[in-house]
């Protein structure tokens, strides 16, 4: 039963929202436009904010789900297969089956992970990725922040009692890092998107086409 709902969790995971959203309502691959990511990020920067929440609200329940639902249904009660589904999940948000292995960055996915394993971390981890954004008008830079915030909160607040979770944390949020590594190379350039600077593209929902 845990192996099924492992695959399930890929599974559910890999639905690539912000692509459907973006060919099914806009006739806009998502792929081909603005960043080329298939995140909430990207749907903002090509579709707007009509597009973008509801994508960002799906990818987060994606992660959200296997981590709080499977557990309960699997038989075995244990805790650690919690974080396989949701590693599951974000690898499925990450490298979907359905797009040939592209996908998003992966940070609303784990916001839903975190959200049903830690949200006291998640909380601090918003706040400072909102203070970056509002400093910076970068998302990826406020997104690697608020990785690195995450696991120093879980690991404070464990105090040394289980650090299996700490360590799963961590090992996520190198993995997030790690899919913000072009957006890096970017910020170090002087090169990176900004919203509300005009240099982020124009919004389908706002009646004009977006250049490629």
């Amino acid at each position: 039963m845990p192996l099924a709902l492992l695959g399930l969790a890929y599974l559910l995971g890999s639905i690539p929202t912000s692509y459907w959203v973006g060919k099914g309502v806009y006739g806009i691959d998502l792929r081909e436009r603005g960043s080329g990511n298939l995140g909430a990020t990207n749907a903002l920067r090509v579709l707007g904010p009509r597009a973008a929440v509801p994508v960002m609200f799906v990818d987060i329940a994606k992660g959200w789900l296997p981590v709080w639902l499977f557990p309960r249904l699997d038989g075995e009660g244990a805790w650690a297969w919690a974080l396989a589904y949701g590693a599951a999940a974000l690898l499925g948000h990450v490298f979907s089956i359905w797009v040939r292995f592209r996908g998003g960055k992966g940070i609303a996915t784990s916001t839903g992970i975190f959200i049903a394993l830690a949200p006291a971390a998640v909380v601090a981890a918003f706040v400072a990725w909102g203070l970056v954004l509002w400093i910076t008008r970068m998302v990826s830079l406020a997104s690697v922040v608020a990785a690195v915030v995450l696991p120093v909160v879980v690991f404070w607040t464990a105090r040394g009692e289980n650090l299996v979770l700490p360590a799963f944390t961590a090992a996520l949020s190198l993995f997030v890092i790690w899919a913000h590594r072009e957006n890096l190379r970017r910020i170090l350039a002087g090169t990176e998107s900004r919203i509300g600077r005009g240099d982020e593209g124009n919004a389908v929902s706002s009646g004009r086409r977006v250049s490629p």
